[in-house]
């Protein structure tokens, strides 16, 4: 048991910690974007969504595709893809005891690179922009999960 508390006491776990929550923080809010936006453009995809908007005829036509609130879900849906394995596979990373500095250059690598993806997802830029900020965050959770596999191996 002494070992748990001091592994959550480490520098590492806090810094896991930290960047998992700023992460997490993002992604949650993707949430209220997505409805500003429905909200804004009236567009909605369920018909009870629609209740303030008048007679049934008129609710009908407010429920459609917009290509911009399809842009913020589908950001959502890459957030929620890498996001939720960063975070677990992070935390087995953390528990590995890695050296405090190269575990700072992982979690900071990750989380700068979804926030850059959110950028270049949402207002668009050109590609690679968009690509590049992935694959530096696809490969970041990789290093940690080869660290993880490294160190303690049970197969």
């Amino acid at each position: 048991m002494g070992e748990v508390v001091h592994m959550i006491d480490s520098e590492v776990f806090m810094a896991f910690s930290t960047y998992a929550t700023i992460v997490i923080l993002k992604m949650m809010l993707m949430g209220p974007i997505t409805s500003y936006h429905r909200l804004t453009k009236k567009v909605f995809s369920n018909m009870e969504d629609t209740a303030l908007g008048g007679p049934a005829e008129d609710r009908k036509k407010l429920i459609r595709v917009d290509p911009d609130v399809e842009r913020v879900r589908r950001c959502h849906q890459n957030d929620l893809e890498n996001i939720i394995p960063f975070v677990v596979i992070g935390l087995l990373y953390a528990l590995t005891g890695p050296d405090l500095s190269t575990a700072l250059l992982h979690f900071r690598f990750f989380v700068g690179s979804r926030c850059l993806h959110t950028v270049a997802y949402l207002l668009p830029l050109p590609q690679p922009s968009r690509a590049l900020a992935w694959m530096v965050g696809m490969v970041t959770t990789f290093s940690m999960a080869y660290r993880i596999l490294t160190t303690a191996l049970f197969l």
